[in-house]
Order: C-alpha cells, then sequence, then structure tokens
C-alpha cells in the first residue's frame, strides 16, 4: 500500500532572497528563507525589528516598495507562482485568497470612511452582491469577530472605536471574502491582555473552523506560547532555527533564540523588592478627570476617564499602574504633568500644588517631573536633531548652550549611545536607540519624578530587557521616583515595588506588587493576570 500524497501547502516559500537598495545597510532583507504554511496551520514568524518578518509578508501579498525585490527563490500560493503574477492579476487574489491584518489599524484603515462602507467597498469590488446582501455579509462578520452592536460599528468611524475594536475591523475585512491563508503581521502588539487575549482567540477559533492558513508575524513570545503551531526564528535576515512550538520554545538549539526566551520577564514577581520610605516626592487624592461633549442644541455628554484616584510616589521607588486600554492610567499621567487639567483633586510635588499652581510656578514644576512615552518615533522631531531635542528643555530654564550640550555629551554615555549621535536625526536609529534618547531627553531637566507612559510596549523583548535594566540602574545612582504606567504584566512584575490596578477610571485594587500577582483580590485583577499570553510557558527553564 503507497503511503498518502501530503496534501499541497497553501503558502510555500522557497529560498527567497530579498534584495535591498544601494546604500542600505545590508546587501539583502532576507537570505535563503524557506518555510510551508498548511490548511488549518498558524506558522509564527519570530525575531527582532529588523530581522525580516514584515519583508517577507509584504513579498507575499506583492506590497514591496519598487526599490526592494525579490533577487531568487520562489513564493507559490497553492499551485500559483506568486512572483510570476501581474499587479492585476496580484491584485485579484489580494482579498479573495490571501489577505493581511496589518499591526496599526490607525494608519490602515480609511479616517474618513465608516467602517461598514470600507468592508462594502471591498464586497463590491470582489463579488457580484447587491448592495443589501453586502451589508447583510457585513453584519454578520462584525457578529462573527464579536464587535458589540454591528449596526452601530457599521456607521461608525474608525477613531469613534477602541483599539480592539479597529483590530476586529481589520480581521473582519481579511477574512470577509473567505481567504486561504491569512498574514497577521504584529496584530496585538498595543492591545492590552485581555483585549490581546480576545483576538488570538478569535484568530484561532476562525482559523480552526474555516480550515484557514495563518502566517502570524511577532516579537513576542507570549503570543507565540499562546497561539503557534510551528515557529520559523528569523536574526538579521537569516533562518537560524525552524521546528514546532514545543520544540523551539522548551529546547531552543540556538544561541539567539535562547537568548530572545531569556528576555522574557517573568510573570511572578520577584522575592525581595526594596521597601521605601521617607515623605512622598508625589501625592494625589481624589483626582478625577471628566470629558465634556456638546454644546449649543446638542445633548451635553459626559465621560468621566478617573475618578477618585489616590497614590504616593516615594524617593527611588517605582509605582505601576496597569489595566486595559480606557482604565484611564494615561489620563493621569497627563492630568500630574497638567498635559490635561484635573476635574477634582488635590496633586502635590514636594511642597507644589500642582493643580492649582499658576502658569510660571507649572513651568518651574514640570522641570521636575517628566514623561517618557509609547512611541518615540512620534515623541521626537524628525526635523530636529538628537543633540537639539535633549538641550532644549535646559535652554528654556535658561541654561547656556555650551553647558546644555556638555550635560547632553554625559547623558548618551549614561543610556550608552555614544556622544556623536548627537548631530544625527530620529530616523537613523532603531526604536530601542530611539527610546534611550527619549530617556536622556527626560533625565535633562534632572527630574525628581520620571512618568514612564507604555514606554517599552512597542520594543522587542531583548530590547525591552536592555531598557528596563537601564531605567533600573539610572534609578538606582539619582535616586529617581519613577511612575511605571503599563498593560504588559510581565514588566510590570519585574520593575514595580508596588502596584495599581484600574478599571474604567477607578482604582480596584493595589499593594505590594508580589501581593497583587500572587493573591490577587479582585476579580478584574484575576481576569487581567489570567489573560496574559504564555502564561503557563515557563519561558526561563526553557532558556536554561
Amino acid at each position: 500500500m503507497s503511503a498518502p500524497v501530503p496534501a499541497t501547502p497553501v503558502l510555500s516559500v522557497r529560498d527567497i532572497t530579498i534584495a535591498l537598495p544601494a546604500g542600505a545597510d545590508r546587501e539583502h532583507a532576507v537570505e535563503h528563507i524557506s518555510f510551508d504554511v498548511n490548511a488549518g496551520e498558524i506558522l509564527c514568524l519570530l525575531g527582532e525589528s529588523g530581522s525580516g518578518k514584515s519583508v517577507i509578508s509584504f513579498s507575499v501579498m506583492g506590497l514591496l516598495p519598487d526599490n526592494v525585490r525579490v533577487a531568487s527563490g520562489e513564493i507559490r500560493l497553492g499551485d500559483v507562482n506568486l512572483l510570476a503574477l501581474t499587479p492585476t492579476q496580484l491584485r485579484e487574489i489580494r482579498g479573495d485568497d490571501v489577505a493581511m491584518i496589518f499591526q496599526e489599524p490607525m494608519t490602515a484603515l480609511n479616517p474618513v470612511m465608516t467602517c461598514g462602507d470600507q468592508l462594502d467597498e471591498l464586497l463590491a469590488e470582489h463579488t457580484d452582491l447587491s448592495a443589501s446582501e453586502r451589508k447583510a455579509k457585513t453584519l454578520a462578520m462584525f457578529d462573527a469577530v464579536k464587535l458589540p452592536e454591528p449596526e452601530r460599528i457599521f456607521a461608525s468611524y474608525p477613531h469613534q472605536l477602541s483599539g480592539g475594536q479597529r483590530q476586529r475591523i481589520m480581521i473582519a475585512m481579511a477574512l470577509i471574502l473567505e481567504p486561504k491563508l491569512l498574514i497577521a503581521d504584529e496584530p496585538t502588539t498595543a492591545l492590552d491582555v485581555t483585549t490581546q487575549a480576545e483576538v488570538l482567540t478569535l484568530i484561532k477559533t476562525l482559523q480552526r473552523e474555516r480550515g484557514t492558513a495563518v502566517l502570524f508575524i511577532t516579537h513576542d513570545m507570549g503570543v507565540v506560547a499562546e497561539i503557534a503551531d510551528r515557529v520559523v526564528v528569523l536574526q538579521h535576515g537569516k533562518q537560524v532555527e525552524a521546528g514546532t512550538k514545543n520544540q523551539v520554545l522548551r529546547e531552543p538549539r540556538e544561541a539567539y533564540t535562547q537568548m530572545l526566551i531569556a528576555s522574557v520577564p517573568g510573570i511572578e514577581p520577584p522575592h525581595e523588592r526594596q521597601t521605601h520610605t521617607g515623605a512622598a516626592v508625589l501625592s494625589i487624592k481624589g483626582l478625577g478627570k471628566t470629558y465634556t461633549s456638546g454644546g449649543w442644541l446638542q445633548k451635553k455628554r459626559e465621560t468621566v476617564a478617573a475618578r477618585d484616584v489616590n497614590l504616593s510616589l516615594r524617593p527611588g521607588e517605582t509605582v505601576g499602574i496597569v489595566g486595559e486600554s480606557g482604565s484611564g492610567k494615561s489620563t493621569v499621567a497627563r492630568c500630574i504633568t497638567r498635559l490635561i487639567d484635573p476635574t477634582t483633586g488635590d496633586m502635590m510635588l514636594g511642597g507644589t500644588q500642582l493643580d492649582t499652581v499658576h502658569r510660571d510656578s507649572l513651568k518651574l514644576a514640570r522641570k521636575r517631573i517628566q514623561i517618557i512615552f509609547q512611541d518615540p518615533y512620534r515623541s521626537l522631531d524628525p526635523r530636529q536633531r538628537v543633540g537639539e531635542a535633549i538641550i532644549e528643555g535646559p535652554l528654556n530654564f535658561g541654561v547656556s548652550r555650551d553647558v546644555a550640550m556638555a550635560r547632553a555629551r554625559e547623558l548618551m554615555s549614561f543610556v550608552r549611545l555614544s556622544p556623536d549621535v548627537l548631530s544625527r536625526y530620529p530616523n537613523e536609529f532603531s526604536g530601542g536607540q530611539r527610546q534611550r534618547i527619549s530617556i536622556a531627553r527626560a533625565l535633562a531637566l534632572d527630574p525628581e519624578v520620571l512618568i514612564c507612559d507604555e514606554a517599552v510596549s512597542a520594543l522587542d523583548v531583548s530590547v525591552q530587557a536592555q531598557v528596563l535594566k537601564l531605567l533600573e540602574e539610572i534609578q538606582a545612582k539619582l535616586n529617581l521616583s519613577i511612575l511605571f504606567i503599563t498593560h504588559d504584566l510581565r514588566v510590570a512584575a519585574q520593575i514595580c515595588d508596588r502596584v495599581i490596578v484600574m478599571q474604567k477610571g477607578l482604582v480596584v485594587e493595589e499593594g505590594a506588587t508580589r501581593d497583587v500577582f500572587l493573591s490577587p483580590q479582585h476579580a478584574y485583577t484575576q481576569r487581567l493576570l489570567a489573560s496574559a499570553p504564555g502564561r503557563g510557558f515557563e519561558f526561563h527553564a526553557a532558556a536554561a
């Protein structure tokens, strides 16, 4: 009896090499990469930024820039050689046979079209359905991806939805034509843990029920542990390891894979964290923020973003605020820095009353409290050299240019970058390097309090580990107080002395990090911790 003939893979990538334009850091984006994705299977491409993950997905979709090309190899969708298709033929298979979920839905969705119209446009282009049939199919798809109130979502614009809802719209657009292959490019990176868990469950369910082949691109080891059937590990454009999820995560052969796994923060807090005493540097009592919309001839609406928030921060202490998107974490940070004005509450920075301080005094207070934002791409001015960005604050406070620039050179060494980079522009650096520059800029004013608002969420796991280690070293040297806002529970577990859990603008639980993480009392905290991707996977044991 002859052996059964194996089914043709949905996607077959064979020995592809993708050439970069002249003058790039390296000659090839990827070299000699091979893998298959079968029907009903999730294959994860794993690696740091610059490893070539996304460029592979763009080559499958036929979306490479004009100056980047597939130099050799073959990409087949079933029996079709994608590299031999014309642009018109490629457009015909996009949506019908292969679809893609992009990392950032706000840039992938059209901001001036309703969500319903965006799916309707896709159906009108690829099907012969009537307008009523297209709407019915769209509403059914919204329901399938667990969007609430499909009729309301249909008429809503992307900016009127949460991040998780926008990502579900992207998934609905990708799946509505029932493609054979779904490419998901970092679709959960910026989502909080509960939304992330829901999106991953949704992709797994749809993949299982529809038999869709999924190529899932990520740098998040927890996501890989949660969703992958097989894993391909990339480093600097080269394929360094491949195998089943358990083979790669539990028994990694290559040093690079072992390093990635060892960089994953543990979900269990360390046994010992220093107890901080002394008078609070920052004290918040009864903080509230209510937004009011509507006006003349319109119904007035109030949205409570934060209510009755209390916290204190002592010298050298790190306090974390965790919770889902919309929980009020960033609202609290913006109120403290007076980027927005609180509606109620008392805020004391040492002896300064932040909530009532006048403009001139507020400027002096802001010198003592600095913030590092999530996205260094947007928080640094692309037209401004790094040195000018760092000295801008000190110059505004009367420091001479020579003294400010000397301090900038010291700070570059402090954050482990060469002082020579001060003459360069932000686009010449990696994401991790840009975040180091943002840290240096915040430290240029010698603050007492540093607020980190999702400051490591978008970074690769190894770069994240480096930045967190750097922050702890800086804190120890300068006795800085840090308010660390994050949706990444693994990061909070490792860096925070105390943690505050927020839900819908309210503090629902607080205490020593180890107490909250190991014995959560509130049902919401329990749900957050249970949603952390890869929670049951012992990453550090695997790395050993």
